[in-house]
């Protein structure tokens, strides 16, 4: 694929191994522009970074080389993994975000963004389960690249988890409900709960987990649909 070049200067300047890289986090950029996007994660001031960058036109930038550690990701767990920057590639969607009017992704965005997940999966041996977006790893503090994202889309390519639809009826009372329904996101990967103790800040955990699969549906509410595509996820 042809890429464009616009290198930042705010990466871990050591060389890391290729078989380190396991995830690949999705990310949107969450501001009013292109440029001013580039710029943020041009400066070193900010300290952010992302190995690419994809503008609404499809055109893919890369911004640090692969075998450096970009800084995208932050404070991140999934599974056994903590700060993810150093295990995964960032990539970077132009997207004015929620706060200043979040966007349907362009047509042409996502397929530049399948076609280099594809690339990467291959060159890397990525599992389709570990394409994730930034507020799987970090559901407290993130909520990109949010519900408009096609997850549904990107599985057709066999990039990120997704569920088969099954009208098995399960119900559970709203305490089982709500046990079981972390112990599947634990089994999925997600963490910062306790699942002896869940507490209100637990409902942010809860949306992450439905703007991923259940994007019309972001309530932070364990509800009987939410519950049951946990369970598909996870059996």
């Amino acid at each position: 694929m042809r890429l464009l070049l616009n290198n930042s200067p705010n990466y871990l300047k050591k060389a890391r191994l290729p078989r380190n890289i396991k995830f690949v986090i999705i990310h949107y950029t969450g501001m009013q522009s292109e440029i001013e996007s580039i710029k943020r994660l041009k400066n070193p001031k900010y300290k952010v970074s992302c190995h690419y960058l994809i503008n609404r036109k499809g055109q893919t930038i890369q911004m640090v080389k692969e075998r450096f550690e970009a800084w995208h990701a932050g404070k991140s767990r999934w599974k056994k993994f903590t700060n993810l920057n150093k295990n995964s590639i960032g990539i970077e969607l132009v997207n004015k975000g929620h706060q200043f009017g979040y966007q349907n992704f362009s047509n042409k965005q996502i397929k530049s963004l399948i076609q280099l997940c594809k690339i990467l999966k291959k060159k890397y041996r990525i599992k389709k389960e570990n394409f994730l977006g930034h507020s799987d790893v970090a559901p407290l503090r993130k909520i990109d690249p949010g519900e408009k994202f096609p997850w549904k889309k990107l599985s057709n390519y066999n990039i990120g988890k997704w569920y088969r639809n099954n009208h098995k009826n399960m119900k559970f009372s709203e305490k089982k409900l709500n046990l079981l329904f972390f112990k599947n996101l634990k089994k999925l990967g997600y963490r910062y709960f306790n699942i002896n103790k869940i507490t209100f800040r637990d409902k942010k955990i809860v949306k992450s987990f439905q703007r991923h699969y259940t994007p019309k549906n972001v309530t932070g509410k364990i509800d009987q649909k939410t519950f049951k595509i946990s369970h598909f996820l996870t059996h």
